[in-house]
């Protein structure tokens, strides 16, 4: 197994998990968040799938984007799954991109973020796409505490 796979495999597995945790949220607790401040756990979910996808053109365009124009606002919030079903092609596209890549790629393509800033490289971008959306799965699993709902166990 090489980086390449083992970067896809962590993608893969923090999806499956993350998957866990959003479809055990009752439909009727989509809106619910712990204070006005906050993300609801629908948004919270959106945000995710939309950050993978700018994240997926900021590696494209090896840095920040000047303008983003996201499919997702164009979407009305409506259940999970929907919004799972929404982001899989471009979910799909972006794990094709990984693949593409080759494992030099990883330390010598660099993401240019210095507008929140840091320049990382290929691998190190890529961990932190998904690192990004293990924080928020988590946060979500705290979310459910809160609002004593029961959580679904994700380390199977």
């Amino acid at each position: 197994m090489n980086s390449i796979d083992l970067i896809l495999l962590n993608f893969n597995e923090v999806r499956r998990r993350s998957i866990k945790v959003w479809t055990s949220i009752p439909q009727e607790k989509l809106l619910w968040k712990p204070d006005n401040e906050a993300m609801t756990c629908i948004e919270m979910i959106r945000h995710v799938l939309e950050s993978e996808y700018y994240y997926h053109l900021a590696i494209q365009n090896r840095g920040s984007l000047v303008v983003f124009d996201s499919p997702f606002e164009k979407q009305p919030f409506s259940t999970v799954n929907a919004e799972l079903k929404f982001a899989e092609p471009f979910r799909n596209h972006f794990l094709e991109t990984i693949k593409s890549f080759s494992e030099e790629d990883l330390t010598s393509i660099k993401i240019d973020r210095s507008d929140s800033g840091y320049i990382r490289s290929l691998g190190d971008m890529l961990l932190r796409v998904a690192y990004h959306e293990s924080v928020h799965t988590g946060q979500l699993l705290d979310y459910l505490r809160t609002a004593r709902i029961p959580r679904v166990r994700v380390w199977d």
